[in-house]
């Protein structure tokens, strides 16, 4: 997240109390970290107009653990409890309709009620207070064991022989670098759920280095559920 939004949401009355949810399995939003989406569903292309207009806000949460259908089923899907709100901060519309956003990722969220309406997309009201901490840029990075981090990460690359840009990595704070190896790791939905819910980011970043060696003392490829 930029510096820009850090300044405008620094407290949770900065933050909208409703907010349109975007129900994505295997997905999740931290604090400060990028998401790009592809938005080509009609009912997400429209929440997607309607929030430009607006605020320019909403919130990623997973489909409960049980729901296995398509989500472009017309009968609203059990969502779990736990999301993250996020910023519109770029946008792109293709020839063929589609359109490429940015989110950038604000503070989580606990849901409350869900309102009716006549959008073909949901709405809840929210509950921030459990996360108020996430608006505090950097907290809890101090706390973060990075070395054992990045020496676990090196292993699980050469591992599954994949490269990155050690350079972009090693001048990356604490924060981004636990959060972003969190969104784009390939675990599934009950891991990427756990990685979002814990308390802080020494927590998270726990997860992330027992996800891994546990990937690699298995060699699984990482794409499965190991938590029940």
């Amino acid at each position: 997240m930029s510096t820009n939004l850090s300044h405008k949401y620094r407290l949770l009355k900065d933050l909208p109390q409703t907010i349109p949810v975007f129900p994505l399995s295997g997905v999740i939003l931290l604090p400060r970290s990028n998401l790009p989406l592809n938005i080509f569903e009609p009912r997400y292309l429209e929440m997607t107009d309607d929030v430009l207009a607006g605020e320019r806000m909403i919130g990623l949460i997973q489909p409960d653990s049980g729901f296995k259908s398509s989500l472009s089923d017309d009968t609203p899907i059990p969502i779990r409890k736990t999301g993250c709100v996020g910023r519109i901060t770029e946008f792109s519309e293709m020839d063929d309709g589609r359109v490429l956003i940015t989110l950038s990722g604000v503070c989580r969220f606990e849901t409350k009620e869900e309102l009716e309406g006549d959008k073909p997309y949901r709405n809840f009201n929210v509950n921030y207070q459990a996360f108020e901490d996430d608006l505090l840029p950097g907290f809890g990075e101090t706390k973060v064991d990075r070395d054992t981090l990045l020496k676990v990460l090196k292993i699980y690359l050469d591992v599954h022989e994949l490269d990155a840009d050690w350079d972009s990595i090693h001048q990356s704070s604490n924060e981004f670098l636990v959060n972003t190896l969190s969104i784009i790791s390939p675990y599934g939905p009950e891991e990427k759920q756990a990685l979002l819910e814990t308390n802080d980011l020494k927590a998270r970043s726990e997860v992330l280095i027992a996800l891994a060696e546990m990937d690699i003392a298995t060699g699984d490829d990482g794409s499965g559920t190991t938590l029940q």
